[in-house]
């Protein structure tokens, strides 16, 4: 029959591991908040970043803001965290930009490993998604001329346009296999064929297209992605048509 010290023996036995089966979890949750709150502020840091480089090449460039937001958090940081697969397990393809609104959709996803030895598939999904304001370089006059209205013309375009948010004046780039060009149409439902200015030869495994024009293009930088937009006074056009979506 087990005496006073033999069960304060066995309760100690027991509580001992309790405690710090406790103390680990508390610690493992601890980590948890600290790296969904790194990842948070890192993804906040690279769309601060990706909303001015919109100004000069108006897409999400998703490889250079992951790379934004592992060189903030640190390399050595992520491979030794609790993420699995460490910054190569951080996700952030699911990010786009909005021409027509101006907005980025930030959608960041990664797996935490649950603290079970020999089960390291085991995991948690998080999911992390926010907007950030484009700052797009441009501010839209609060009022009309004195001496009349004010439209908005390209360098290139054939016609004026009333609103400077029109579709023709907001290019929606994306980025495809040039493998599947054949089965893609644009929103007219014409074929894209290569840009005269940067394509010269055979495409790129990668091209750039927009939802309203008839070319692919092998790089961002082309002429033929960008829109330089002017506001003008509408009793200075000569020569130019108002647009079919927003002139009239």
């Amino acid at each position: 029959m087990a005496g006073p010290k033999g069960s304060m023996t066995v309760e100690a036995a027991l509580t001992i591991p309790v405690f710090l089966f406790a103390v680990l979890c508390l610690i493992y949750l601890l980590e948890v908040q600290a790296i969904r709150i790194s990842v948070h502020s890192a993804a906040q840091g690279a769309a601060k970043n990706a909303a001015t480089d919109i100004v000069t090449v108006p897409v999400l460039n998703v490889f250079k803001f992951k790379s934004d937001m592992v060189r903030m958090i640190g390399a050595e940081r992520l491979e030794g965290s609790i993420i699995q697969g460490g910054k190569s397990g951080l996700s952030c393809l699911g990010s786009l930009y909005y021409p027509s609104t101006g907005e980025i959709h930030v959608r960041i996803s990664y797996k935490i490993r649950l603290p079970f030895p020999g089960f390291t598939d085991i995991g948690v999904r998080q999911k992390d998604t926010f907007i950030v304001k484009a700052w797009t370089g441009y501010t839209k006059p609060d009022v009309e001329d004195e001496d009349g209205e004010i439209v908005y013309v390209t360098d290139s375009g054939a016609v004026y346009h009333t609103n400077y948010q029109c579709s023709y004046l907001q290019l929606s780039i994306r980025f495809l296999p040039s493998t599947g060009l054949s089965g893609i149409r644009n929103l007219s439902g014409a074929r894209y064929r290569s840009c005269e200015k940067c394509v010269h030869g055979s495409a790129m495994a990668g091209v750039y297209v927009t939802d309203s024009g008839n070319r692919y293009h092998n790089s961002l930088n082309c002429s033929g992605l960008k829109r330089s937009i002017r506001a003008v006074k509408k009793s200075k056009i000569y020569g130019k048509a108002a647009c079919s979506r927003c002139g009239n």
